[in-house]
């Protein structure tokens, strides 16, 4: 499976991006997908996640009532729509596949995904 990630940008605090992360090859048996990112010294942490065949959603506190996760399940991709950019959410932005039933419990553990993008960098200037 490869997943390649896009959308990021420089922007202002208070704008949106809208982040891609399409899959290709071997997609069948990966059920989740989640979006991490990493700022500079800090440890990568999840954001938001999605299951592929319902649609159920999970996002990390501090980005409630901004960011939201979709996909479509005819492209293979999921989407990461921030609002209200904040200089404080400027990092990497990575997307990861998880197979299985993980994502139950662990969806915020890195450690078990599958298969990972290559990260799109995404800087918020105050």
């Amino acid at each position: 499976v490869q997943l390649q990630a896009s959308g990021g940008g420089l922007v202002q605090a208070g704008d949106s991006l809208r982040l891609s992360c399409a899959a290709s090859g071997r997609t069948f048996g990966t059920s989740f997908m989640g979006w991490f990112r990493q700022a500079p010294g800090k440890e990568r942490e999840f954001v938001a996640g999605i299951v592929w065949t319902d649609g159920t959603t999970y996002n990390t506190d501090s980005v409630k009532g901004r960011f939201s996760i979709s996909r479509d399940n005819a492209k293979n991709t999921a989407y990461l729509q921030m609002n209200r950019l904040k200089p404080e959410d400027t990092a990497v932005y990575f997307c990861a596949a998880l197979r299985g039933a993980w994502y139950r419990t662990r969806h915020y553990d890195a450690d078990l995904y599958d298969y990972w993008g290559q990260g799109t960098l995404v800087t918020v200037s105050s």
